[in-house]
């Protein structure tokens, strides 16, 4: 009987015949629309990620690209591609990028969902502490003097699995990663002070920044030609740098530091309420506080090595989601990721498509839409309260 009942509350909670004026009635209403919110930016986000393989500077019809993947599988059912060079186009080009997109776009929507409740601070993000410029500074460091250092070492390339690793990307991430824990630890510093306010945290975010855009300035003047190219291209945001090397080297960081924040999301939830109340639960608030910035710089810093500075998605992804679903960080943190991937490959396939057959640095679109949701949540009363 007991069972019998359970099935019927689950048949009924997914054919939205629920008793709302009840409590129970209310929490399954809410999970539901947590769950829809969630699988919905599921299938934006593969719609997008799909159009990024389809289209370009030489569009691939679909059908294509379904032949392109299930005719090495099926030789005998599906037929081979129109375009031979069709598959070179997916394989070698547009699927590390869009595996790169997805990287990224994941890794800056959890990490700024992170920050936000870890420092209990709307307006927080990696490009808003200064993180994602620490990081540029740490990459240029490692293109200018890497080579003065470590030499010949730097050109060495392994090929594992068919990829190729360099000893460049590994340094490269290595120097964003320690520079950005120089900003992450100024702004640990000033969160431990219970009257500092929201606003102080940001204004500080923005003065690290102007430090290492000073550092950046200074490693611009002292590369040469070549490296002075880069580190400009770079700067400005690309996912154009992808190849299956890069993404085999964020791949288990990626799911590692997931994994490990996720696991601090009902932590998160007790920090919502103050560090008092989450110390009384158990939770020790700087160990947390710790951990969790060191591991969101980690993130932020890996992909933003291969991809220069992406701005303002940190920021944006967890606010929208919080507006539809809540501060439950169990979902919140799926959902600002997958928010994350949906921002970055739509913004990405705008600027592949906009000037075709070049492209626009994805950092160009992703500054003024972000600027506009800035100045939007600093003129809306619900956040301009909290600041």
């Amino acid at each position: 009987m007991a069972e019998e009942m359970q099935r019927r509350g689950l048949a009924d909670l997914i054919r939205n015949r629920i008793d709302t004026d009840t409590f129970e009635g209310k929490y399954d209403a809410s999970i539901r629309k947590k769950v829809l919110f969630i699988l919905s930016l599921v299938a934006v986000s593969v719609v997008a990620l799909l159009l990024g393989v389809c289209l370009g500077s030489v569009d691939i019809p679909l059908i294509d690209v379904i032949r392109v993947f299930l005719h090495p599988i099926l030789p005998g059912l599906v037929q081979e591609p129109s375009q031979p060079y069709y598959s070179d186009f997916i394989f070698q080009g547009r699927l590390p990028r869009m595996f790169l997109v997805v990287f990224t776009g994941f890794s800056l929507g959890i990490a700024g969902m992170m920050m936000q409740g870890l420092l209990r601070n709307p307006l927080v993000s990696p490009f808003t502490l200064g993180v994602s410029t620490a990081a540029s500074f740490g990459a240029a460091i490692a293109i200018v003097i890497g080579p003065i250092i470590f030499g010949e070492f730097v050109d060495i390339h392994l090929d594992i699995f068919q990829s190729t690793f360099s000893f460049e990307d590994i340094l490269r991430i290595l120097c964003a990663f320690a520079v950005s824990m120089i900003s992450v630890g100024i702004i640990l510093l000033m969160a431990r002070g219970r009257n500092v306010s929201c606003s102080s945290v940001i204004l500080s975010g923005v003065v690290i920044s102007y430090l290492f855009q000073a550092g950046i300035m200074a490693a611009k003047y002292f590369s040469d030609e070549e490296q002075l190219r880069e580190i400009t291209l770079w700067i400005m945001g690309s996912m154009s740098g992808a190849t299956w090397g890069v993404d085999m080297i964020l791949l288990p960081i990626v799911v590692i530091c997931s994994l490990l924040l996720f696991k601090m999301s009902m932590d998160l939830n007790a920090l919502s309420a103050g560090d008092d109340l989450a110390s009384s639960l158990g939770v020790d608030v700087q160990k947390l506080r710790r951990n969790g910035m060191i591991l969101c710089t980690f993130l932020t810093a890996a992909c933003l090595s291969f991809t220069g500075v992406i701005g303002f998605i940190g920021l944006m992804a967890p606010h929208i989601c919080r507006m539809v679903i809540g501060n439950d960080s169990r979902y919140l943190m799926p959902a600002a990721a997958l928010m994350g991937v949906t921002i970055l490959s739509i913004s990405d396939l705008f600027c592949r498509m906009i000037i075709r057959p070049g492209e626009l640095p994805v950092s160009i679109v992703l500054y003024v839409i972000g600027g506009l949701f800035f100045v939007w949540m600093i003129s809306n009363k619900r956040w301009s309260s909290r600041l």
